[in-house]
């Protein structure tokens, strides 16, 4: 094959991938709109929260008799009861195709069957979050965030660096601490204006070398080695909207923090308050509308004194480990309380609560002992206008994307399916 491509011109460029400038020539178009003017109504936002190794079965689970609006909260549930009319759980839920029992979140929110590309051993598709975030993040400076934590191994979540996959089923990468999201939302630039400005056109400048090294490249290619390719120039393609997205806001100062920054070094249950303290944030001044969190264990147990391992913990039986088990999800349950009050309490522009414009998802694609029907789901919040303070029993082996969907749909995006969906779960609509 004839071609000038330089290979160590290419390296340079996948290694400039993670800041590169937008360029209309590649197909983006600048969306116009006054990025120092608030919305005159409230928009809508999406929060989907994640925890990896499932839950206690006998004790966060009501009777799949005691449904309606009148069940008995259990055990596990027991620090939600203020906010019972609040939120709906969902019974019946599951993915056709999961079937790792340590992947508490790679395909919960895409539901992709991950040997759908011939020849690959693994392989995903976009999660909920981020089809939200291209309906809903064209006017804020950031499209979506991803939340994670440092725990990378046994935690139960499975591959992936968050709970969110991009368009092409790529992992999207997460901020991991509460000092970091902080800053992130509220810290200005300390480069001033002029070496942010150059630092682009440095940028520009790469990647015109990159464009034009790899278009050479295309001729004589192999089918396999085209579609390499065309990905990586997808890859380019979305890397430019997001750095676009930056630039065009360079010179927008960032929003006033509501709150004060968060100490250092927090784990565990502190680490996880903090999390969702930021995100009502960042949702309340509107840096972002759509967000993500992949909850860590381990962690969590610590701080509340559990000396069982996580995977361990998920192996209960009766004793100590099921009692470990059944601490974690009182405490978890008391977070989540946490936060529904902090969305009922942050008001509208309109006198309106953050709640009535949020839709949340909560949950896991592992239900119990490394079981994977039955998925524990919670929804919350008004923004989708779905029917709360329910317990829903669904048939066994409802497509959990039928729930997504539900959201999807209920919020505006404009959406026929995702992942494995058949359709809007119809006990959900007010």
């Amino acid at each position: 094959m004839m071609s000038k491509f330089n290979r160590r011109h290419f390296l340079r460029g996948t290694g400039a991938l993670v800041a590169l400038p937008a360029l209309e020539s590649l197909g983006y178009e600048a969306k116009s709109f006054s990025r120092n003017k608030k919305p005159s109504t409230p928009p809508k936002r999406m929060i989907f929260l994640g925890f990896g190794w499932g839950v206690t079965n006998e004790t966060w689970y009501p009777d799949v008799k005691d449904t309606g609006a009148n069940y008995k909260l259990p055990k596990g549930l027991a620090p939600l009861a203020k906010y019972k009319k609040d939120f709906t759980l969902i019974q019946g839920c599951s993915h056709q195709y999961t079937n790792e029992a340590h992947w508490g979140s790679t395909f919960w929110l895409t539901g992709a069957n991950r040997y759908a590309v011939a020849g690959q051993s693994f392989s995903n598709s976009i999660s909920a979050d981020q089809v939200a975030a291209a309906a809903f993040g064209q006017e804020t400076r950031f499209t979506s965030m991803q939340l994670c934590s440092t725990e990378k191994k046994a935690d139960g979540h499975g591959m992936g660096l968050s709970l969110s996959w991009d368009e092409r089923g790529k992992p999207m990468s997460g901020i991991d601490s509460p000092i970091k999201l902080y800053h992130k939302l509220f810290s200005a630039d300390d480069m001033p204006l002029e070496q942010r400005q150059a630092a682009l056109k440095e940028k520009r400048s790469v990647m015109d070398t990159i464009f034009n090294d790899a278009k050479r490249l295309q001729g004589g290619l192999s089918k396999a080695d085209s579609e390499k390719l065309d990905e990586y120039f997808q890859g380019i393609r979305d890397i430019e909207n997001r750095i676009s997205k930056d630039e065009q806001w360079l010179t927008v100062p960032k929003e006033k923090a509501p709150l004060a920054p968060p100490s250092k070094g927090l784990k565990g249950k502190n680490e996880i308050k903090a999390m969702y303290d930021l995100i009502v944030a960042a949702l309340q001044t509107d840096t972002t509308r759509v967000m993500t969190y992949r909850q860590p264990v381990k962690s969590l147990l610590q701080s509340i004194g559990v000396k069982v391992a996580p995977h361990d913990m998920s192996h209960y039986t009766a004793g100590d480990r099921m009692a470990a088990s059944e601490k974690r999800d009182q405490v978890q349950s008391e977070l989540l309380a946490g936060l529904i009050a902090k969305l009922k309490a942050t008001k509208e522009v309109d006198g309106s609560s953050l709640y009535d414009h949020v839709s949340l998802a909560y949950g896991s694609n592992i239900r119990s002992i490394h079981y994977l029907n039955n998925c524990p789901t919670i929804i919350a919040g008004g923004g989708s206008k779905l029917a709360m303070g329910q317990h829903l029993v669904l048939p066994d082996d409802t497509p959990l994307c039928n729930v997504w969907l539900s959201m999807l749909k209920g919020s505006g995006v404009k959406v026929d399916r995702h992942g494995d969906s058949t359709g809007i779960i119809k006990e959900l609509q007010v």
